[in-house]
């Protein structure tokens, strides 16, 4: 039997109780150090404790970009690297979340004992880069020792010899571009020219000129390559197999389980970009039960960290142990959506002759669509749109789609030859496929309340909510996509049996609008939790209708005889019991008035009718559960109008065509028909 799925929920339920206990941090009380290193930006971590005692930080779990935020609240600049170190010894220390966001590193530790290892950091000191998309991107800043403040460098005044030691210094690749401006305009003052031979070890190390000032939008902006690779082995192409990360000039598998969430598409669809294999179609664990695992020791990998970098290196964990299951990827090699919500909409681009080409819109029928969508392993095709997703960058594919439907792949369907061919400008095919999943609440009266469940690999089945951190913006994703408004509550709950479930990270349903991207790629759990989810839009929308007195009906609503008494009755579809039904008016003299819901339906009598009952009159529902107070929408309007016999008899005013009638003739004409 695989235990390793029960223990990684049960070590997710066990960290997820480190913000409630009695020694958590709080925000103001978190400052760090590194020590016993050659400077004060290299060294083992150690965070003040509320007494002013200081404590070593635990090295289990950290990634680089995760560092990284340490490296900044200590003004020493990036992260260069981040080590697990062995302390041979049981040390009281901080323990860090395995799931901890950076962006909220301050609430991220506990207090811990029995503990045998530290984190050696190392920070860059001298040189940082800023506001770019990893740890190894962005606007070159630069330190002073003497004015211990951050400068930004001109773009002319630092070459490539300069970036090659800029990247070497922060333990990047190679300089892959240097551009101004493309991480925005400087806020720090610009420092001197610096004069590199490309061997230096550091910056600082270069040769440099007095300090200048240089125009507007012209400060560096360096990308370097990230030097960690990856690699997809014993599949049937390049764009399939099992994931293999270089780290530290090692080849390692790749361990599934990871501490802070499950590996989703959209995390795996990083991989599969890095590689130019198009998108992630599929994935998959590999274990001691498959014949085709090995045993071993494998890098980690933070899945959730990936869904905000697409450097790999920031991202791998400091922990190396044996994996006990690996990460398989299947990607689509040969067609790929870009620049859309989710992985199943944007841009559509064939890859052919080792190149990406855009589609004119003119080129894509529904059957050319329908592979696509399934080639992505996608729902079928929604919307078939030019430019909806921006210009095509790619040069246009010269050949013209003739699919029949059927195929499995793009390049599987016949094509004929258009060289030289052009789109004209916003004709670039962009495409949304539906989800090929599901969502549903369950287990109450209304669609838009319940227990959460996904259809996932064909079975529906509830969501696991290990680390509890399923929160109104997760949930409002939730309601957005059944069209139920935003969240007003979501809780996890427990069952008294287990049953299979499905494993979703929330940290990508608040970043995509394809739930697919985010359920877990493969495994299935027994247990008893799940979430509950509670949406803004819970009630239908309620009816109105004329019950009594004396009418004529019109196309455009109703026409009332002066003097008569009538009754609106407002009434919902049956859900909820109790509630009460506000009757409002735009006549002449407003009417609000509210009555208990008696059988979902209020029966409000207006007597005396006059000039000032004209116009429209609408409902609204209002009932009190789930602990939160909910109104539906407005009901459609009911439109009166009020008249004497003389203008019966005359015709006068009348909108269209009248029939006078009771209440009781006008039910015994309708049942007639």
């Amino acid at each position: 039997m695989d235990h390793a799925p029960y223990v990684l929920v049960f070590l997710c339920i066990s960290i997820q109780g480190l913000l409630s206990e009695n020694n958590s941090t709080s925000t103001e009380s978190v400052h760090f150090r590194l020590v016993g290193g050659a400077s004060r930006c290299h060294g083992d971590l150690e965070m003040k404790q509320k007494d002013g005692n200081w404590k070593p930080v635990e090295g289990l779990y950290w990634y680089r970009k995760l560092g990284n935020r340490v490296c900044a609240e200590l003004n020493c600049g990036s992260a260069v690297s981040v080590r697990y170190r062995d302390t041979d010894s049981e040390i009281d220390n901080w323990w860090i979340r395995s799931d901890c966001d950076e962006s909220e590193l301050r609430d991220c530790f506990r207090s811990e004992s029995f503990v045998f290892s530290s984190l050696e950091l190392n920070c860059s000191d001298s040189v940082r880069l800023v506001h770019g998309s990893s740890v190894c991107s962005g606007r070159l800043e630069v330190h002073s020792p003497q004015s211990r403040s951050w400068s930004s460098v001109c773009e002319g005044h630092l070459d490539l010899p300069g970036a090659q030691v800029v990247c070497r210094e922060l333990g990047c690749g190679a300089p892959g571009l240097l551009q101004g401006a493309l991480s925005g305009a400087a806020e720090a003052p610009v420092v001197q020219t610096f004069t590199c031979e490309g061997h230096e070890s550091a910056l600082l190390d270069c040769g440099s000129s007095g300090a200048q000032t240089c125009s507007s939008g012209t400060a560096v902006d360096l990308t370097c390559t990230d030097p960690d690779d990856v690699r997809l082995v014993g599949g049937a192409s390049r764009c399939n197999g099992t994931v293999q990360i270089k780290h530290h000039g090692e080849w390692r598998d790749v361990e599934y389980f990871d501490y802070s969430g499950p590996w989703t598409l959209k995390a795996a669809d990083v991989i599969c970009r890095r590689l130019d294999c198009g998108s992630a179609v599929s994935g998959r664990r590999s274990d001691s039960s498959d014949p085709s695992y090995l045993f071993g020791s494998g890098w980690h990998i933070s899945p959730t960290c990936l869904l905000s970098t697409s450097a790999l290196m920031d991202c791998v964990r400091t922990d190396t142990s044996y994996s006990f299951s690996t990460l398989s990827l299947t990607c689509s090699d040969s067609v790929r959506l870009v620049h859309g919500s989710s992985l199943c909409s944007g841009r559509l681009e064939v890859r052919s002759n080792q190149s990406w080409s855009s589609v004119c819109e003119e080129d894509l029928d529904l059957n050319d669509a329908q592979v696509v969508c399934r080639e992505l392993g996608c729902g079928a095709p929604g919307l078939l749109q030019g430019a909806l997703y921006g210009e095509g960058e790619a040069p246009v594919w010269t050949s013209e789609l003739q699919c029949e439907g059927h195929e499995s792949a793009v390049l599987d369907c016949r094509r004929s030859s258009s060289a030289g061919k052009t789109c004209s400008p916003g004709t670039a095919a962009g495409l949304t496929c539906s989800d090929p999943g599901g969502v549903r609440l369950v287990g109450q009266p209304s669609r838009c309340a319940g227990t959460l469940e996904i259809q996932h690999l064909g079975q529906w089945r509830p969501v696991i909510d290990p680390r509890r951190d399923w929160d109104l913006k997760s949930g409002s994703a939730v309601c957005q996509y059944l069209d139920c408004g935003s969240a007003v509550s979501v809780n996890n709950t427990q069952d008294s049996a287990h049953r299979p479930v499905w494993s979703v990270s929330v940290p990508c349903v608040k970043l995509t609008s394809g739930l697919r991207d985010c359920v877990e790629l493969s495994g299935s759990y027994m247990f008893s939790s799940g979430v509950d989810v509670v949406c803004s839009d819970l009630l239908p929308q309620p009816n109105i209708s004329l019950s009594d007195g004396v009418f004529e009906v019109y196309q455009q609503g109703f026409r009332l005889l002066t003097g008569s008494d009538f009754t609106i009755t407002c009434s919902v579809q049956p859900q909820y019991p109790g509630g009460s039904f506000q009757l409002i008016s735009d006549t002449k003299e407003p009417l609000n008035l509210t009555l208990p819901a008696v059988n979902h339906s209020a029966h409000f009598l207006l007597s005396a009718v006059g000039h000032t009952h004209q116009r429209d009159y609408t409902c609204v529902y209002h009932v009190h559960v789930y602990n939160h107070s909910f109104s539906s929408s407005q009901s459609p309007t009911l439109y009166l109008t009020v008249g004497d016999s003389s203008d019966r008899q005359s015709g006068a005013h009348r909108p269209g065509s009248a029939h006078m009638c009771s209440l009781p003739l006008l039910l015994l004409l309708l049942l007639l028909l």
